[in-house]
């Protein structure tokens, strides 16, 4: 399932584009979303977790909450990367 929903997060960001995002360009899951060196503003962070929240209901029919206080409390964000943010993605559905 991860490597679904790291396909899932570079298709969506591709989607959205430089306009809405502000990336323009190949993403790979080492792709550092936000943070230090991030392709991401705040605001480019916030549209892909909710365009990527909205695709995983669709495609997986469950609920994956990314921009939770879990999330938010994480030691080690889970929006560092397309890999990190899968990882998250992958065990909210999951229910972990």
């Amino acid at each position: 399932m991860r490597d679904e929903i790291i396909k899932l997060i570079i298709d969506t960001a591709n989607e959205l584009g430089e306009d809405e995002i502000g990336i323009d360009g190949e993403l790979t899951e080492d792709t550092i979303l936000f943070g230090k060196d991030g392709a991401l503003d705040s605001m480019g962070l916030v549209t892909l977790i909710v365009a990527v929240e909205q695709a995983i209901e669709d495609r997986y029919d469950a609920s994956a909450g990314l921009a939770d206080e879990k999330a938010m409390s994480q030691a080690r964000s889970p929006y560092r990367s397309v890999a990190s943010l899968a990882d998250y993605a992958v065990s909210q559905i999951e229910g972990d």
